[in-house]
């Protein structure tokens, strides 16, 4: 290989190298990206898993008021 056919191989591969190394640091932002997504959206749903677990708590306790409500209610006789 002559000293040109070498720079020129060089510079080929360097350009090769730059672009392999701009997919690397896109690859290793779009990972830290998704992660904060993942960890945003694990908390969006621990937050909305409590929220139903509130709302079914108040649930059970209205349906249970209304049941007594319901006791409560005289019966006609026919």
């Amino acid at each position: 290989m002559t000293v040109q056919g070498f720079r020129l191989y060089s510079v080929s591969m360097e350009a090769e190298l730059d672009v392999l190394d701009a997919k690397l640091t896109q690859l290793v932002q779009l990972c830290h990206r998704l992660r904060n997504d993942n960890h945003e959206l694990r908390q969006q749903l621990a937050e909305a898993l409590n929220e139903n677990k509130h709302l079914t708590g108040k649930m059970e306790g209205a349906r249970s008021r209304l049941e007594k409500l319901l006791h409560r209610i005289p019966v006609d006789e026919v």
